[in-house]
This record gives structure tokens, sequence and C-alpha cells, in this order.
């Protein structure tokens, strides 16, 4: 054997060597990435329990500063691991049992294969989600401190990143009548926190003529909450502040949607009692013209926005469940959490 030979075999044993270890590396790395996926979802996070909704949603608590009081958030963890997060915001009547999202209209299962955080918060009835000046109701003994702006804007997003890798600026916002205009709210003051907002049915011109006046009636109905206690009175500037209205400069750039229905009974609405549907009628007509005057003076500002009007809904789930179905590949798309 020649010292050429005898080189060329000891040259191909490495590389055989090099090979298999490199192969070897390779699957570890992916298999191990595997398995952080699947963890991302398997594992309870601090504060957390599993939820009876199923779809992998667990219940956590998380401290609020602000409020001095745990509040309960459904949080389903992106099936594997990306770090976008989509705020579900509630109605008006809003319950401390549960986000209504997973209850009326089960948004964990819509989104169970999605590479996307759901974040849902529990409760906040009458609140729209805003930092209030007072003890909400009239009840002084027992006082209902709201500082939910404060809670989803600040103390929610650090809970997020350490515990469910949410990225704190890489974040969709949606919300249904209350919620929707929380939503544009949110997005517009915390632009760097929110990429994207969708109102379905939202009030979004909260000080034109007539809507304090229909809020104050509709707060005291939800569970005797004072409207006065949110901005103080009627000429406070931070109603105006927290109207969408003029509240829309932050939404340049951002991908921005919203909806509303007629108020006209279609045949998916038949399975509802007429007494509410009579009720449930004017409250889309409502946010169908607050919604129209929204887009106008979005339009006339430059600002782009999506929007979806269909011929036929009244303000009930049938018209919220829809939204969430039709948009989702919007959410995902923009969130980039296929």
């Amino acid at each position: 054997m020649t010292f050429l030979t005898g080189a060329r075999r000891v040259s191909r044993r490495a590389l055989a060597v090099l090979t298999a270890f490199a192969t070897a590396l390779t699957l570890m790395v992916f298999v191990g990435a595997g398995e952080a996926r699947a963890d991302n979802r398997a594992g309870l996070r601090n504060g957390c329990q599993w939820d009876g909704v199923g779809y992998w949603v667990q219940r956590c608590d998380v401290w609020s500063h602000s409020t001095g009081a745990n509040i309960t958030v459904q949080i389903q963890p992106a099936a594997r691991g990306g770090n976008a997060g989509f705020y579900l915001l509630d109605g008006l009547r809003a319950t401390n049992h549960a986000n209504a999202w997973t209850v009326d209209v089960n948004a964990a299962a819509v989104y169970n294969n999605s590479n996307i955080t759901l974040v849902m918060p529990v409760g906040g009835a009458g609140s729209f989600y805003a930092d209030w000046e007072e003890p909400a109701t009239y009840d002084l003994n027992n006082p209902v401190t709201y500082q939910w702006e404060t809670f989803l804007s600040s103390e929610l997003p650090a809970y997020l990143q350490q515990n469910f890798g949410v990225a704190p600026d890489n974040n969709s916002i949606a919300g249904l009548s209350m919620g929707g205009t929380a939503a544009l709210n949110l997005a517009a003051k915390y632009p760097g926190q929110f990429r994207q907002a969708l109102s379905w049915s939202g009030y979004l011109a909260t000080t034109m003529p007539g809507m304090q006046t229909m809020m104050r009636v509709a707060l005291l109905d939800a569970g005797g909450f004072n409207i006065n206690a949110m901005y103080g009175s009627t000429i406070n500037p931070r109603r105006f502040e927290n109207d969408p209205f003029h509240n829309m400069e932050g939404l340049r750039g951002k991908d921005v949607y919203i909806s509303a229905a007629t108020g006209l009974w279609g045949p998916e609405d038949d399975n509802y009692p007429v007494n509410l549907k009579l009720s449930a009628t004017p409250l889309e007509m409502l946010a169908r013209v607050s919604t129209r005057l929204w887009e106008g003076k979005a339009l006339a500002t430059g600002i782009n926005v999506t929007t979806d009007y269909p011929l036929t809904g009244i303000h009930n789930w049938n018209q919220f469940g829809s939204q969430l179905h039709k948009t989702k590949d919007r959410v995902l798309d923009v969130m980039n959490a296929w």
C-alpha cells in the first residue's frame, strides 16, 4: 500500500465520521426544535391552570399593580412557538366567568392550528377597556376599579413575553361592540404594540350627538355603571381623547378592518326570539352609522381601512362569529402566523 492510498482511506474514514456527526447534530437540532414547539402548548405557565374550554387554553391569573388584584386571562399558546399575539376583547356584558369568545363563539377552536397566541381577558363589563377616573359603580361599599388600558398596554404584555414568548411589538387586537371601540382606541394609542386592529360592530364615534346618552343608559343597564366615573364630566377632554373618531392618527400605516351590518334581520337570525331581535336591531344600526362616520374621516385623512358592511345582520353572535371566521386569514397573513 502506497502512502497516497493509505491517506485516501484515512480521508474517507474521516469524512464518514464527520458526515455521521453532522447528521446526528442536525437531527438533534430539528428534533429539539420540534419538542420545544410542542412544549409551547403542553406546559402550564406561571399562575395558570387548564381551562375547561379545551384546545390548549390556559386560564391564567395575571397580577395587576394598577388595580391591586389578579385579572384572569384565557390564553391559547401559539401552535408552533410563534411570537405573535392576538387580543380578543369582549362586549358590554362581559362576565367574570369567561371571555365570551370562548363561550358564544369558540375562537380557540377556530385558531387551534394557528401559530399565534390568543389573548382573551376575562371581565370588564361596561368598562370600554379604559382607565376609569373613579370607582365604576354607584356602590361605594364594593368599589369596582377599572384600569384596563394600563393592564392591556403595560402589565399584560410583560407577562405574555415572559411566560408565552409573545413579543410586545407584534400584536393584533380585535373586539366586538364595546370591544371594537377599545380595539381601535388601544391600537391608535399604542402603535408600537399593535400592528393590526379590527372592530366588529363597534361604536367608533362615541361623542357624536346622542351617543353619550345612549352609553349612559347602556352602562346603567349592564351593571349600574356610572359613565361620569369613566372620564369625568361631559366636557372633560378625555372623552374626546378616547373617542376613536378623534383618536385615529396612530393607526396610520397599520392594517385596519371595520365592519357593521344593517340591523335588518336575515335567515341566520331566525333562531333568536323576537324580543332579542328587536333590541339587537337598533344597536347594530347605531354601530353601522358610527362605523361609516369613522371610515369617512379615515379616508379623508389618508388612513387606509378595509370595510365590510353585510346587507343583513343584527347585534348578535351570528354577526360577530361570522367576522371572526371571515378575518382569520387576514390576521394570520398580517401577523405572519400560519
